[in-house]
């Protein structure tokens, strides 16, 4: 039985499918606690100054890409915490997760970039390939 998971969040479908995993995962465990990461890399951090360009506005409208899963974990009663880091997705999910000492990850198999679309999603490889704890990717 698991009770200490990370989940790596990113607003895509795969993400979201991944988010119902994790649930499950610890839906009745007593002490469980769930991790949420989200990354910002430089592109997206870019393009949303741009876009946005008032920080309140931009971390608003991250926020707002978690609202629907923290509801479905408030809703299912699990303890998490939500971590919004920057960085390149892949390598940073990775030192996170083994940081944190997590008994699993849970990471969509795709996520929102458009090249990662082409293959199985190359975070989640690069995440399978090197973190230490056992990982559920979710189609």
């Amino acid at each position: 039985m698991y009770q200490k998971v990370l989940l790596a969040a990113d607003g895509s479908d795969h993400a979201r499918r991944a988010s119902g995993h994790a649930v499950k995962l610890l839906k009745n465990v007593p002490d469980g606690h769930l991790d949420v990461i989200y990354i910002i890399d430089k592109d997206q951090s870019k393009s949303d100054v741009l876009h946005y360009g008032n920080k309140e506005i931009i971390q608003m409208k991250r926020r707002e890409q978690l609202e629907d899963l923290e509801n479905d974990l408030k809703e299912a009663g699990i303890s998490y915490e939500v971590h919004i880091e920057h960085g390149e997705p892949g390598p940073t999910i990775v030192s996170f997760a083994n940081d944190g000492a997590y008994d699993c990850l849970v990471i969509g198999s795709r996520g929102l970039n458009q090249l990662q679309t082409m293959v199985l999603g190359s975070v989640s490889h690069k995440v399978v390939k090197r973190v230490h704890c056992p990982v559920l990717v979710v189609k």
